[in-house]
């Protein structure tokens, strides 16, 4: 019912949120209903809707709360009286798209004296600087998380064949003559106080962050401790290395996939100077008084640092708890260089580092909990060669595994190239309280070494497989010994597994990824899996030809609370259609490709319409009954952040099969995928050539 007819023909109270004076946390993530109406309801005294006067201040912002176009959408300051909830510490408005940001501002500050920490993640109807001089008026916030889906166009992983952006328009056209004062449009030319009081920002994926922007927070937030900025590719290395010389205090910074460089680099290895005497050093030693030598939290991996600055930095980092560098060009050396013996955790995927150089960072950082070393092909003897030389400590090779056992007590585990059966007996004792373990390619600890696993680590939550062997005996015992199992990915594995290895009740299971494993899988699979395995909000299967149209209608009567849905190469799911899925109302991730030519021309907006809080689409041409879909604009998009189109075409087959085998001779091959994807400040159109 539209606001209007709820005011007249309702009492309004059950639609007021319950807090009491007792409430430290209010979270409304994830709720579409959520209104600026519905959000004042809830701060303001019953006795208000019976009060003539008062009843119908707030009709009349009922009326306007769902049109912040119009003149008079302003919240209602004459309201005489609102509730304040002094023992209210934390917001989480995340991915409330119909709650208008300035509204919500006026409700924390008149009702939330002592608001500490405020979520508003996934929200892109609101410039990141803008929302920030917003909370001014909650001068108590000290954090804040602005974080969105980091788009798929990383420079440094994608080969771009055509780009193209456009600025989003603020204003309608049919409302352009009406007054409006929007968050993402006010003026930067003048601050008000600083936000003195924040000290953690999280502005993950956002791409409207310039330079620019990073130069008005160094401005507003001038105790910032925490910045994360990861995925933010629009700000280049100056505007970090700028942002790190401004802010003294910063101690933590997440840049993973920007353009940190060599210019924030050497920011962050300058002497800090005496405030009272800026020509002399605090200490003659350079290496203990550097910008970074304070740092507990440094995350770059994606970044593209020279071997020299890696070298550098790591020798001036004494006090790190957090350290990811996966896919840079580390080398050995630098971990040799690093000086510090407070990790927790430590990244290193993707790099060309040996095991004893690894074993070396370990032997000094007891308190290591977290330890990520996937695509490492250098590890162990025999794996690759060692690159730049002779290591310094060869020796050291052969003891990675069992100083792990003997140094740390990890949670969280990922290996790859020469994981071992051994590898695995001699970490053990680390492994008592493992809680998450990622074994990838060229990883191969075999049969025995996965049946022990649930005895080894039967704290284990996470359970992630690429390119193992297994078979029925290993699943089962997995989801029959781990009581506290909430992700379960098979992807791409080798060996015989049957549907005898999920008959069995998974009601902790939250994720289920089954990639390229169970050809086997059918309609009547299907309703096991629904039954014992209640909860899955995560659903990814692969590689499944047998199923059918019928099979939607399985997977939506059976899990309506899904959020995320990956369904590529499944027969004829989707050859009549989608109807089915669009019951699953919570969605919020969808692929759909190779799954039958079945999805009319207005899929996009038909689906962004039913499924209020989807976010990222995935399609393929293949799959579109009239051979494209429409693409929505900015009204039009809804919460639709990222939208990606794979194009394939059909080549002959290279093989010379008869028809009989190789159907007609001809397989799809992908060509490119047109990416859009949607910030507070415009579209970006791409198309890539790769099949993301």
């Amino acid at each position: 019912m539209g606001s209007l007819d709820t005011f007249e023909y309702s009492d309004l109270h059950h639609l007021r949120i319950r807090l009491t004076e007792y409430s430290k946390k209010l979270n409304l993530s994830g709720c579409p209903q959520i209104t600026s109406a519905i959000l004042l309801l809830s701060l303001i005294p019953q006795s208000y809707l019976t009060d003539p006067m008062q009843k119908k201040i707030i009709k009349h912002f009922f009326i306007n709360c769902g049109h912040p176009i119009r003149d008079n959408y302003a919240f209602p300051q004459n309201l005489s009286e609102t509730f304040t909830f002094e023992a209210v510490q934390e917001v989480d408005i995340s991915k409330c798209r119909n709650l208008l940001i300035e509204h919500a501002v006026d409700c924390f500050r008149k009702s939330f004296p002592s608001l500490r920490i405020l979520k508003a993640a996934h929200l892109l109807n609101v410039g990141t600087i803008s929302f920030l001089q917003l909370l001014e008026k909650c001068p108590m916030i000290c954090e804040i998380d602005l974080t969105v889906d980091t788009t798929p166009l990383m420079p440094a992983l994608v080969t771009v064949l055509s780009s193209s952006s456009a600025m989003i328009s603020r204003v309608p056209e049919k409302t352009s003559g009406v007054k409006y004062k929007a968050a993402q449009i006010m003026s930067f030319n003048e601050f008000g106080p600083p936000l003195s009081n924040v000290t953690k920002l999280t502005l993950e994926g956002r791409t409207d962050v310039s330079d620019l922007g990073l130069h008005y927070i160094s401005k507003l937030c001038v105790s910032l401790r925490h910045l994360n900025i990861k995925g933010c590719i629009s700000v280049t290395d100056i505007g970090i290395s700028d942002f790190i010389s401004t802010c003294r205090k910063l101690n933590s910074l997440v840049v993973c996939d920007t353009s940190f460089g060599i210019n924030s680099v050497q920011t962050l290895c300058s002497a800090i100077y005496d405030s009272g005497n800026f020509s002399s050093l605090l200490s003659r030693d350079k290496h203990l008084n550097s910008v970074v030598s304070n740092f507990e939290i440094l995350n770059m991996g994606g970044c593209r640092v020279c071997e020299s600055s890696l070298l550098e930095l790591l020798s001036q980092t004494q006090v790190l708890k957090s350290l990811c560098l996966r896919g840079t060009d580390l080398v050995d050396q630098a971990l040799y260089n690093f000086v510090g013996s407070s990790l927790e955790m430590l990244d290193v995927s993707n790099t060309k580092i040996s095991g004893a150089a690894l074993t070396y960072v370990i032997n000094g950082n007891p308190s290591l909990k977290c330890l990520k070393v996937r695509g490492c092909r250098n590890l162990f003897p025999g794996d690759g060669c060692i690159e730049h030389g002779e290591s310094s400590f060869p020796f050291l090779h052969e003891k990675l595994p069992a100083e792990l056992g003997k140094m740390c007590r990890l949670e969280e585990l990922e290996f790859g190239w020469g994981f071992s059966f051994f590898s695995l007996s001699a970490m053990e004792p680390a492994l008592v309280s493992l809680k998450t373990i990622n074994i990838g390619l060229g990883g191969m600890p075999g049969e025995d070494a996965l049946k022990q696993l649930p005895a080894i680590c039967p704290l284990l939550e996470t359970i992630i497989l690429h390119f193992q062997v297994i078979a029925d005996i290993i699943v089962m015992n997995f989801v029959t010994s781990l009581k506290n199992l909430k992700v379960l990915a098979l992807c791409y594995c080798f060996g015989d597994i049957s549907m005898s290895s999920f008959k069995f009740p998974m009601q902790n299971l939250r994720k289920l990824r089954l990639e390229r494993v169970t050809p086997w899988m059918t309609n009547d699979d299907l309703v096991v899996l629904t039954q014992n395995c209640r909860n899955l909000v995560e659903l990814s299967l692969l590689g499944c030809p047998l199923l059918d149209p019928d099979s939607l209608g399985i997977i939506s009567h059976g899990w309506p609370g899904l959020v995320s849905i990956h369904l590529e190469d499944c027969g004829e799911v989707t050859a009549n259609g989608v109807t089915a899925l669009l019951d699953c109302k919570a969605l919020e991730d969808i692929l759909l490709r190779h799954n039958g030519p079945g999805l009319h021309r207005n899929f996009i907006f038909y689906a962004v319409s039913e499924m209020p809080l989807l976010r990222k689409l995935s399609l393929d041409i293949c799959d579109a009954n009239e051979g494209d879909y429409d693409i929505p604009n900015y009204a039009d998009r809804y919460f639709l952040s990222t939208l990606k189109i794979a194009r394939c075409k059909s080549q002959r087959c290279a093989f010379n099969l008869p028809v009989s085998a190789a159907g007609s001779r001809r397989r799809s091959v992908h060509v490119e995928t047109l990416v859009l994807v949607w910030n507070s400040r415009d579209i970006i159109r791409t198309v890539v050539k790769e099949r993301l």
